[in-house]
C-alpha cells in the first residue's frame, strides 16, 4: 500500500540561519529564513521549530509564513546562540500546484557557527544553509 502512495519531493526550498546586523540592536545577530529558489510560489507555509539534545529541549514555535513568491525569500525567527549547542529541527509543510509538500531540515549541534559561513543565494548575506 505504501507503495501506492506519492510523496512528492522538497526540490528548491531552503532554510537558513544568517548572521546579519540589526540596525536596533546594533550587532550582528542571527535570523533563520525560508528561502523558495522555484519558480513558482509555494502557499500556506507554515514552519515548527525546536530545538533539543538528551538533556535539554527548547519550546516549540509555530510560524505562517503565508505565500512565498518564486526566488523569494522571508525571515521567520530570531535565533539566540545558546541554542546552537542542540539539534535544532525546522519542519516545513506548503502548498505547491496543489500538491502538499513537508520536510524537515535539520541543523546538527555547534553546526551553526561564524567558521561555516558561506553566502546564501537569492539572500546574498553569510549564514548557513541546509541541503
Amino acid at each position: 500500500m505504501k507503495k501506492d502512495i506519492d510523496i512528492p519531493v522538497v526540490e528548491d526550498v531552503y532554510v537558513a540561519i544568517v548572521y546579519e546586523w540589526d540596525d536596533e540592536m546594533l550587532t550582528k545577530v542571527w535570523n533563520a529564513y525560508l528561502i523558495n529558489n522555484k519558480e513558482t510560489a509555494i502557499e500556506m507555509a507554515i514552519i515548527v521549530s525546536n530545538g533539543s539534545n538528551d538533556t535539554d529541549k527548547t519550546a516549540t514555535i509555530r510560524h505562517g509564513l503565508g505565500t512565498l513568491e518564486g526566488k523569494s525569500f522571508k525571515k521567520f525567527e530570531p535565533l539566540q546562540e545558546e541554542i546552537f549547542a542542540l539539534d535544532n529541527v525546522f519542519s516545513l509543510s506548503f502548498f505547491s500546484n496543489n500538491r502538499l509538500f513537508d520536510k524537515k531540515y535539520i541543523f546538527k549541534k555547534n553546526t551553526i557557527s561564524s567558521k561555516a559561513l558561506t553566502t546564501i543565494p537569492l539572500i546574498d548575506k553569510e549564514g548557513i544553509i541546509t541541503p
